[in-house]
């Protein structure tokens, strides 16, 4: 399995809520229409920044929703309940919920609607595919004066060596179904 359609199982096991997939650099390609059949709404992620394709389609979950949860197909140890706890968080203690990657960044993003209207400035000036991702991310959260909870940390997949901790120390996890 691949590790989208790993991130793809996994929030469709959480039950949460709609199953988006944004997809770049459109929706045309083969595989996604393979998700469209199987339930999955599929939507163009656009053009900008990482921050500015995360604000878009959070900010378009939140219109149809109340919360909205986002994730990166690069995660495959993420799970259903990581998503449940997130989006129960914000039901009842917080605007933000993440799960942190232990190389700096964030695997998850969670939002509550209340915050709508400075989602935006949350995602300004961060240094994506940095180390400094998550404690920009904490920076403009305090100046925002908002409330954030944080999950354990996970790590991700971006580098060959990533992949080769994966194949160690999760052999079966990219065939597994969560």
């Amino acid at each position: 399995m691949t590790l989208t359609e790993r991130a793809i199982a996994t929030a469709m096991s959480a039950e949460i809520g709609p199953v988006e997939l944004w997809c770049s650099p459109d929706c045309t390609h083969p595989t996604f229409q393979a998700f469209a059949d199987r339930g999955v709404v599929l939507r163009e992620q656009g053009t900008g920044t990482l921050g500015e394709r995360m604000h878009r389609a959070l900010s378009h979950a939140l219109r149809a929703g109340d919360c909205a949860v986002l994730i990166g197909s690069d995660c495959p140890s993420i799970t259903p309940q990581d998503l449940r706890d997130a989006a129960r968080t914000l039901r009842t203690e917080v605007d933000f919920a993440f799960v942190p990657a232990e190389d700096g960044g964030y695997v998850l993003i969670a939002v509550a609607p209340r915050v709508q209207s400075c989602l935006h400035l949350v995602f300004d000036d961060v240094e994506w595919g940095t180390a400094l991702v998550m404690d920009q991310t904490r920076r403009h959260l305090g100046e925002l004066g908002r409330a954030w909870n944080e999950l354990a940390p996970r790590w991700d997949i971006d580098r060959p060596e990533d992949y080769d901790r994966l194949l160690r120390e999760q052999p079966g996890l990219l065939e597994a179904i969560p």
